[in-house]
This record gives C-alpha cells, sequence and structure tokens, in this order.
C-alpha cells in the first residue's frame, strides 16, 4: 500500500495535525518506508513460536489474604478536609 500526499493530507486532518505544505511529500515517502519495513516483517517465519505479552516473564506479588478489621477511621480520616459519620465528605462534582 502506497501513501500519496492526498492521503497524508486526509489523515493529517482526520488527526488535526497541522502539517505544512513542504512537509507533505517528505513525509508520505517516510510513512511509505516505514509501511515497506512493516511489510518485511511479514516474510519472517513465526511458525511454532508463542505470542509473547512481554519480554520480560515478571510474576505479580502475592501477599498473604488475610481477612482483619479494617483500619481505624479515626486514623484513616484525620487529615481529610471534611468527614462525616466516619466518611470523606467530597465536593459534588456531577450537577
Amino acid at each position: 500500500m502506497a501513501i500519496d500526499a492526498a492521503t497524508v493530507r486526509k489523515v493529517a486532518k482526520l488527526a488535526r495535525i497541522a502539517e505544512p505544505e513542504d512537509r507533505i511529500e517528505p513525509l508520505a515517502r517516510e510513512l511509505n518506508g516505514i509501511l515497506t519495513w512493516i511489510e518485511m516483517l511479514s516474510e519472517v517465519d513465526t511458525d511454532g513460536v508463542a505470542p509473547m505479552t512481554s519480554v520480560v516473564h515478571q510474576g505479580l506479588p502475592m501477599r498473604e489474604d488475610v481477612v482483619t478489621e479494617g483500619g481505624d477511621p479515626a486514623k484513616v480520616l484525620a487529615n481529610a478536609p471534611k468527614a462525616a459519620k466516619d466518611f470523606f465528605v467530597v465536593p459534588k462534582v456531577v450537577e
């Protein structure tokens, strides 16, 4: 798929990117180079390769699942600007 100047103008307009006219042709050539490189990737043999979500395998940190009595409301709300009946009071944001 080749990208021409008209396509660059259309995409720039849709993305609301103001691109000067003298940059349209070089940008089209650059995008065509990127697409050529992407097409080269389709030639790579990936049969038998498992999909990856990350290049580094990381396990999630686990903690002991313990039932507690919860926090002390007085301590939790000590620095709250405003509290009522053991709850934070926040300004109304939806009218």
